[in-house]
């Protein structure tokens, strides 16, 4: 598991960071609203924990924003604001759990774990479907209407990931983290030999569907004809 840690407490920060990472988890740190807002647009975490009381954008200000652009990653709100009315104006506006500080480590793990139950946007076994385009994890076969073909294992992973956020654009950067790693040296290149091979996937299923290239920042899966591929093939692949 990735977390995003959003907390202007740096000690605390620091504290909550080394514990987490001895459960085997990775933590990357910000301690103002507006930073984290932008590495939350990355959507390279599996969960988030906010503070409410930042620097600049405030907690609940961060949260209703990435809800308005459809980022739907887990938010855990770690606040000082404990009333009944701040919990009900934190949940409603889009947190999945209110921690109360001070709390218990073993409190916020719980609350962690019960997070990491709840079903996977991308599971072996769920089909991922948009514009009439589907794919199966499982058997890593994309599907549309009549045509079918089986991905290779990295196609696929990047095919689910496109699906799950459709009509967005994902920074190459967030590509990169969640289909490589964050620990992986590929190179940038090889993102372009994967969006090539999916498009020619999409063109064999009869998909109506383009992998669009949003100049400067990444790619989005969109309803429309199949644009014509310049990505950079001769790369080599990892």
């Amino acid at each position: 598991m990735r977390i995003l840690l959003i907390e202007d407490d740096e000690i605390l920060c620091q504290s909550l960071s080394l514990q987490l990472e001895r459960q085997g988890i990775s933590v990357d740190l910000c301690h103002n609203g507006e930073d984290g807002l932008f590495r939350i647009r990355e959507q390279a975490h599996d969960l988030i924990l906010l503070d409410r009381m930042l620097p600049g954008l405030d907690g609940l200000q961060v949260l209703t924003a990435m809800r308005s652009e459809q980022i739907t990653t887990p938010v855990i709100f770690l606040t000082a604001l404990g009333s009944l009315q701040e919990r009900v104006t934190g949940l409603d506006c889009g947190a999945d759990d209110y921690i109360v500080k001070p709390f218990a480590f073993e409190e916020l793990m719980a609350r962690i774990r019960c997070i990491g139950r709840r079903p996977r946007e991308l599971s072996a076994g769920s089909l991922l479907s948009f514009g009439g385009l589907s794919w199966d994890p499982e058997q890593n076969l994309l599907t549309c209407g009549p045509h079918t073909c089986t991905l290779s294992r990295r196609e696929g992973e990047l095919m689910g990931f496109f699906l799950i956020h459709p009509e967005q654009t994902l920074p190459r950067a967030t590509l990169l983290l969640r289909i490589w790693g964050p620990d992986s040296d590929v190179e940038s290149g090889n993102l372009d030999n994967y969006i090539h091979f999916l498009r020619r996937r999409l063109k064999a299923v009869h998909s109506s569907l383009k992998l669009t290239t949003v100049r400067g920042v990444g790619y989005r899966l969109e309803h429309g004809s199949q644009e014509p591929d310049h990505s950079m093939a001769e790369h080599k692949i990892r």
